[in-house]
């Protein structure tokens, strides 16, 4: 968590000077609500005092609502000895944020019927020939996407500390000596290699490269224009990346890294601009065209948890990590390499994201997002809430209303706030077992909550047009008067 020292917004208050150019122009109706402009407000001070506590170097933050970059602004110095200030526009390198297009990728030529997430890995990539732990079964794509397939962190190299990364042909002339930590499928063991592998994967099944099936195929698609899958030193607006602060000392500038082999799990850069159109691509419903480079049902796939940790609060989707913090389930990535950190993290309930994007290899980029979110989320979510309707009861509902029973309980038909519901009356929390009924058909109704939700309930009437009984899926319950006085006649 952040602190704050008194001399904080003193220095905040000099840098205003600065950096008054930072901020970018919305025009959102949402971000022009009172409420939400009043938190906005809050969250661009406390972002550049925070900052400025921390001299993180630089920060370009993004806010996407729906289908809308409703906010963004760059706090700081792309380039520290040039004074060169971010903007939206300003290039990161994304570190781990990388693995999100290698995922989309896999699921891509899932859906294309060019591979299945539970193939072993070795049917596409026969050299993949790992020592594993004995009785393992073979490592799946599924696992290299959900850090389950006990593959170590990275390959037996040095390579982090060197800074020099092996080539997709060095990397596959290494794995025959590598050694798996854990079976596949027992524990979670976040994996670099894991997602570099699977990238080859992405090369094998689609007959393309790595590099231009992803441009093709997903950024080009989604007018991700300034994303880069291998930048370079001359990159256009790439911001210089910086090694951790040394208290009392110039933050120092890091050396440029080419990731090789490994740029499927760590290579990419982009802008916030460029990955808001990848973040609003998540929040989108419908079948994959055009810009709708995933249909939604897979893009839920990917942002649903495909393993629970032990805690029960966090998750792993495909590469997505999920976490519950407060009333919200978070869905998100970060990203960490040396001299830059990012960070996605999405509400997917209220379609609301928000994109951090550093040139500090220590800055928090996390605590920045959620933060944003804790402020930001309720209030957006109460802005866009829609009034609803008062519902009015139907008057002929009433022919419907009673106990119903069957030998082992009795549910009650009864009518809450103009809507036909059930109850349990004799439940432990009555008011949490109701159902919402709603017209479908004559004498039926689809339910609502309950064990049967999305099942139809079909009420049989009597010859008075009083109902009599009910059908919820394979059993029935009788009205109680119509038990007290024996079965009804004529009903229908």
């Amino acid at each position: 968590m952040f602190t704050k020292s008194p001399n904080v917004f003193l220095r905040f208050l000099s840098a205003l000077l600065l950096l008054g150019s930072s901020a970018v122009a919305q025009n959102s109706l949402l971000i022009q609500k009172p409420e939400v402009a009043g938190a906005l407000k809050v969250v661009d001070s406390w972002i550049e005092a925070t900052r400025l506590e921390h001299q993180d170097p630089s920060l370009s933050i993004g806010l996407v609502y729906d289908q809308e970059l409703i906010w963004s602004k760059s706090y700081g110095f792309a380039d520290l000895a040039k004074h060169e200030s971010a903007t939206a526009s300003t290039v990161y390198r994304l570190a781990s944020l990388s693995k999100l297009f290698t995922a989309t990728a896999i699921v891509q030529l899932r859906d294309a019927g060019k591979l299945e997430l539970d193939d072993p890995v070795q049917k596409y990539l026969p050299w993949f020939q790992i020592q594993q732990p004995p009785n393992s079964i073979p490592i799946t794509i599924r696992q290299l996407l959900t850090h389950t397939s006990g593959l170590a962190r990275d390959l037996a190299s040095p390579m982090w500390n060197e800074l020099k990364f092996p080539s997709s042909d060095e990397m596959i002339r290494l794995i025959p000596r590598q050694s798996a930590v854990f079976p596949p499928d027992t524990e979670y063991k976040y994996s670099n290699l894991a997602v570099a592998i699977a990238g080859e994967v992405v090369a094998a099944a689609s007959g393309e490269p790595y590099e231009r099936y992803v441009r093709q195929h997903i950024l080009d698609p989604l007018g991700m224009r300034s994303t880069v899958i291998t930048p370079s030193r001359s990159t256009p607006e790439l911001a210089v990346g910086y090694r951790k602060r040394v208290p009392g000392q110039p933050r120092l500038p890091e050396d440029f890294i080419d990731f090789g082999g490994y740029t499927p799990a760590a290579g990419f850069a982009s802008s916030i601009n460029d990955l808001a159109k990848f973040v609003k691509l998540q929040f989108r419903d419908g079948d994959a065209s055009g810009v709708q480079v995933l249909r939604s049902s897979s893009l839920k796939e990917m942002q649903r948890t495909q393993w629970m940790r032990p805690d029960w609060q966090n998750g792993q989707g495909l590469i997505f990590e999920l976490r519950r913090i407060g009333q919200f389930v978070h869905v998100g990535k970060g990203g960490t390499c040396p001299g830059y950190r990012s960070q996605i993290e999405m509400l997917p309930s209220e379609k609301l994201a928000v994109i951090v994007l550093a040139n500090g290899y220590d800055t928090d980029v996390l605590a920045y997002a959620n933060e944003i979110l804790a402020t930001l989320g309720p209030v957006i979510a109460k802005a866009v809430e829609k009034p609803k309707p008062q519902a009015m009861a139907d008057p002929s509902w009433s022919k419907y209303l009673g106990t119903y029973s069957w030998k082992h309980a009795d549910a009650e038909i009864l009518i809450i706030d103009g809507q036909l519901a059930m109850i349990t009356p004799d439940a432990a929390n009555p008011w949490e077992s109701r159902v919402t009924l709603t017209p479908f058909a004559p004498n039926t109704f689809k339910q609502h909550g309950g064990p049967n939700d999305g099942e139809l309930l079909k009420f049989e009437v009597d010859a008075t047009g009083k109902a009599v009984r009910f059908w919820s899926g394979t059993y029935y319950r009788i009205r109680k008067e119509s038990i007290d006085n024996g079965p009804a006649d004529g009903a229908r």
